[in-house]
């Protein structure tokens, strides 16, 4: 049996102090403000790399559960109906409609020097958005976001970067919404068919 011997302490040695890692610090200040227009009340829509495309008009919503992938853009990606496989959960879209699903599909989004694979449940539903990234996303990419400053931020590496929002895409997106409403029947139309 060999024994390993370790060296003898130096009593005038200081002893080793942890090695400590600093880590940057995820946050928003008032310079995160600066270049866009306040005040405001935009949602936070950006472009993010799917898959091999740059797709803009991606709304990004941390009250959301679930990605979302509109079938326009399903299309445009060039994707199969045979590349999705089943979901069945029914969703309710913005205006309150339940809308059934086409399936999922696993794709790739690149942020910087980050990929991470995330689930899309795909609806064919009107929409000015192209996808709606949530929570699980967020996560994944260990990402916060915030409206106000109009910016995602995660860590990569030993440094934060960021993902800036277009401001004018968010408003064009909520004109297309008001646009898009259904005309409302004036109550004495709808008395005068009764």
């Amino acid at each position: 049996m060999s024994v390993a011997r370790l060296p003898a302490k130096d009593s005038n040695s200081e002893p080793k102090r942890a090695r400590m890692e600093i880590q940057p610090v995820l946050g928003f200040s008032n310079q995160d403000k600066v270049g866009t227009m306040q005040p405001h009340d935009n949602a936070l829509v950006v472009t993010l790399r799917i898959g091999d495309y740059d797709v803009k008009r991606v709304m990004v919503d941390q009250g959301s559960g679930v990605e979302i992938m509109y079938s326009d853009l399903y299309k445009g990606l060039n994707l199969r109906l045979d590349d999705l496989t089943s979901y069945t959960s029914p969703l309710i879209s913005f205006d309150g409609k339940i809308v059934i699903p086409t399936g999922q599909i696993r794709l790739p989004i690149r942020t910087g020097l980050k990929t991470v694979e995330v689930d899309f449940i795909v609806v064919d539903a009107y929409s000015p958005y192209t996808a709606i990234m949530g929570r699980p996303w967020l996560h994944a990419l260990r990402a916060v976001s915030s409206t106000l400053h109009q910016k995602v931020k995660f860590p990569s590496g030993n440094q934060i970067e960021e993902i800036i929002e277009s401001q004018s895409m968010a408003r064009q997106c909520l004109v297309a919404t008001i646009q898009h409403q259904p005309e409302v029947k004036s109550l004495t139309h709808a008395e005068e068919n009764l």
